[in-house]
């Protein structure tokens, strides 16, 4: 799974914009087991790549709302600096892929509501550490077309959010390149090897967790332009950790249960940058359902 993500640098700030906001409705026909081989794991990703695609194809009717915070974070990664608070509508978008030959690409699109509890005004820019308007989906390294970019293995089982759990890891298998994009003195990364882990419940079949994390640091230059008096020529990124959650979402009138993502948490350390340490928590809340005759179906446990 790719990451982009995003902060800030010396002066600079640095965005790497985590491809994590994402929502998830799938169902694996796998129990709780000791050991699997690889050709079951290989069938298994093959069910969950069809089901993610017929949740993409789906995920467009709804909609929800993101509470993000950005907290800048000391050496004791304990708070410093005040928080940005950031409210979003958000929902998935894609176009089923124009040949077999090319994967489909879902996307997360957001449209910004308040900054800091008030209306956005004119004018207004997002901040190098805002999550971007689109962002990639993360479950899209599911689907087919995809999957062959990453290694992936039983792990085993365990409970999560008290629930009993089997686990896939995965790791991408080549080091892809570095993707950088310098804009004024904002920068977006989408670094290079990762690994992660997916939590899958044993009863329901459902993703309830998804984890990644770099696999090397990585190491980005700052053009020539940008670099202060004295200062230090490279940015580097140590860390860059992400856990989604999901939780169960009921409709009614047609009655639908679906998972969809309740939280995101990132974590990132760049050495070099302004704001060496930020974590951000996205909250998803207020998710309301679009059928076709235009009626709008509320998630009931959603604050008014």
């Amino acid at each position: 799974m790719k990451a982009v993500r995003s902060f800030s640098l010396l002066p600079f700030t640095f965005f790497l914009v985590f491809c994590c906001l994402s929502a998830s409705l799938l169902t694996l026909s796998v129990a709780a087991q000791p050991r699997v081989g690889s050709e079951q794991v290989a069938a298994l990703l093959g069910r969950i790549g069809d089901r993610v695609e017929r949740y993409y194809a789906r995920a467009q009717s709804v909609v929800c709302q993101e509470t993000v915070r950005l907290q800048p974070m000391a050496s004791d990664f304990g708070p410093a600096g005040p928080v940005r608070e950031l409210v979003y509508e958000l929902r998935v978008a894609w176009d089923p892929a124009p040949s077999a030959d090319v994967p489909p690409e879902p996307t997360v699109t957001r449209l910004i509501r308040t900054v800091n509890g008030r209306p956005p005004r004119p004018g207004d820019e997002p901040g190098c550490i805002d999550p971007k308007a689109i962002a990639s989906e993360p479950l899209a390294m599911l689907l087919a077309g995809r999957r062959e970019q990453y290694a992936f293995s039983w792990r085993g089982t365990g409970r999560t959010d008290r629930r009993a759990t089997v686990m896939l890891d995965y790791q991408t298998l080549a080091s892809p390149a570095v993707d950088i994009t310098w804009r004024g003195e904002c920068v977006s990364i989408s670094p290079g090897q990762t690994r992660g882990r997916v939590w899958i419940d044993a009863a329901s079949d459902d993703v309830v967790r998804l984890d990644e994390r770099l696999v090397t640091t990585v190491d980005v230059p700052i053009p020539r332009d940008l670099v202060r008096m004295s200062g230090p020529g490279w940015l580097n990124v140590e860390r860059a950790d992400s856990s989604i959650r999901y939780r169960p979402v009921t409709f009614h009138d047609p009655d639908e249960t679906v998972m969809l993502p309740a939280s995101v948490e990132t974590l990132t350390i760049i050495r070099g940058a302004a704001v060496p340490r930020l974590r951000q928590t996205h909250v998803f809340s207020k998710y309301q359902r679009f059928l076709t005759d235009v009626r709008i179906v509320q998630d009931p446990a959603a604050p008014q």
